[in-house]
């Protein structure tokens, strides 16, 4: 019928934050709410989210009731599923790929033209991540007993000196895991024909930062590609 206005658009949210000491204090759970909610917002001035999901469990558990909940109401309700970043939801490979599977339009507020091929290759970048993590901490303690240290002894370390080699290793560790998402991001867009300058904004608008923690700039979104390079 002419004139008629389209239905506004449907969204069911899902939150997820780590532990139950954050799910009981909402640290961290309304800085998603409010990413939501001004994603929706954007989308259309008639958007609504008919629903809300809230999970409180740890990152490495992916039986999550609430997600299942969520994504069985987007089907139910026609609706989109919209997460406020994707790191959210899991670093296993396999557990993203289901969501992608499952035939639920999902939306990630820090990846808004995200798609199937970017989260999946994310998702592998993370499982892998998660995976050399892991290696690397057993091949260090097998070298430290190979020396003859006798791991959990306390004299082993000062308590600064463990203070500051958790906080090392914390920086260290972030700050190659955005570089590497970075590269990706940037390789995707110069393969899709963007220039520099363009990649070097979006990744600025993402959150992305150097390591050096400074926004990204033309001349070093070429250095990103160029390394990557074989």
């Amino acid at each position: 019928m002419a004139g008629t206005r389209p239905a506004p658009v449907k969204y069911v949210a899902y939150y997820r934050v780590s532990t139950r000491a954050q799910g009981n204090s909402g640290l961290g759970l309304d800085a998603q709410k409010a990413s939501v909610a001004a994603f929706v917002k954007g989308s259309d001035h008639q958007a609504m989210i008919v629903a809300e999901f809230t999970e409180v469990e740890s990152g490495k558990n992916n039986q999550r009731i609430q997600l299942a909940a969520a994504i069985d109401r987007s089907k139910k309700e026609g609706a989109v599923l919209v997460i406020a970043k994707l790191d959210r939801l899991s670093r296993n490979a396999s557990f993203i790929f289901t969501l992608r599977d499952s035939g639920v339009n999902f939306q990630c507020v820090d990846m808004p033209d995200a798609n199937t091929l970017t989260i999946g290759i994310f998702a592998t970048l993370a499982q892998h991540e998660r995976e050399l993590i892991s290696s690397r901490t057993k091949a260090a303690l097998q070298a430290k007993i190979a020396q003859g240290a006798v791991l959990g002894n306390p004299e082993n370390l000062t308590d600064e000196a463990r203070r500051k080699g958790t906080e090392a290793t914390r920086r260290n560790a972030q700050a190659n895991r955005d570089n590497r998402r970075a590269t990706t991001v940037a390789e995707m867009m110069h393969k899709a024909g963007k220039n520099y300058t363009q990649i070097a904004d979006h990744l600025n608008q993402t959150g992305f930062r150097t390591v050096r923690g400074c926004a990204f700039q033309a001349t070093q979104v070429m250095r990103l590609i160029k390394r990557s390079l074989p």
